[in-house]
């Protein structure tokens, strides 16, 4: 078969692919970011993170950055930077703040992606939770010392439902169109690297990274578009290797230990370095807390296997 050839059959397998997996992920995407304009035009958002302001102190934060992790846990980093500006921190605040961020961020979507390619949801929520603040109290304990200054208090403004609701339905078409195009295209991509032999060569590439990882081979391209495209876009790739049997569940799962809390290490890092945050704070703590997290799960796995031989041979 000629390359053209390859190529059109490529993109003709991809297409139906590509169309199934958009219309699962936008059928999580939207009812959630509705969700979210509810809770936040009656008030709820505010008022639970008030609450939460005391927790946010062990870390050296001030109590308005409840309401700004919150706020990226039900949507995404660009909402999260908009009200981090709108506060105008400063320092060693944001910083700590913008890596809480960078781990506990579009949980509904990012974790169902994670659930869908062989991991416990609750696991993946505790984990992801857990690794935010853990992440948090290392940042406050590393970080040298500044002054900083909160220039003004939270403030949510109140808008008319209607306003609201329209900004909410432009932004849920363009993002729609954005998931449908970009899947399509990545769907595509994967296809063609497979057919040429590309994802072989990355996997062997990556073996000694991915063992440093303690992430088996299968793995490496999965991780690499974990890393580049995030979760949520990246899900189309990752659904796809393990539905053809290319990654097992057991090790999406290992995978999904490591990028629960490390992934999309270029486009978020950079939204945040764009108001001044350093790049190295954001991208090097998680990707070392990814390989801690995925060598205690390796760990544990390896414990409940002695133990269950035990027990069977008792």
């Amino acid at each position: 078969m000629s390359t053209k050839a390859k190529i059109i059959a490529a993109v003709r397998e991809s297409i139906p692919k590509a169309y199934s997996t958009s219309k699962w992920l936008l059928s999580i995407m939207i009812p959630v970011s509705f969700g979210v304009l509810l809770l936040n035009y009656t008030g709820i958002l505010a008022l639970v993170s008030g609450y939460l302001q005391p927790v946010f102190e062990y870390m050296g934060l001030p109590g308005e950055s409840a309401f700004v992790l919150l706020t990226s846990i039900f949507t995404n980093i660009y909402t999260a930077i908009a009200v981090i500006t709108s506060l105008e921190m400063e320092g060693r605040v944001v910083t700590i703040l913008a890596a809480m961020c960078l781990v506990a961020h579009g949980f509904i979507i990012e974790t169902a992606v994670l659930k869908k390619t062989g991991s416990s949801m609750f696991r993946m929520i505790i984990l992801r939770l857990t690794g935010s603040f853990v992440l948090g109290l290392f940042l406050n304990w590393a970080l040298p010392a500044d002054s900083f200054q909160v220039h003004s208090n939270l403030f949510v403004q109140q808008e008319t439902f209607n306003s609201m609701f329209t900004a909410w339905l432009l932004s849920s078409l363009v993002l729609s169109l954005k998931v449908i195009i970009l899947i399509t295209l990545l769907m595509i991509l994967q296809r063609i690297l497979e057919v040429f032999g590309v994802i072989k060569w990355l996997s062997r590439m990556l073996a000694p990274l991915q063992s440093i990882m303690g992430l088996p081979d299968s793995t490496s391209f999965s991780w690499i578009v974990a890393n580049t495209l995030g979760l949520a876009y990246g899900s189309a790739i990752m659904i796809e290797q393990v539905e053809k049997g290319q990654m097992t569940k057991s090790e999406a799962d290992l995978l999904n230990h490591h990028i629960a809390v490390s992934h999309s290490q270029l486009e978020d890092p950079l939204l945040f370095a764009a108001i001044g945050v350093p790049l190295g704070w954001l991208i090097i703590p998680r990707l070392f807390l990814g390989i801690i997290v995925v060598w205690l799960y390796r760990f544990e796995l390896f414990i409940r296997k002695s133990l269950n031989s035990f027990i069977f041979k008792n």
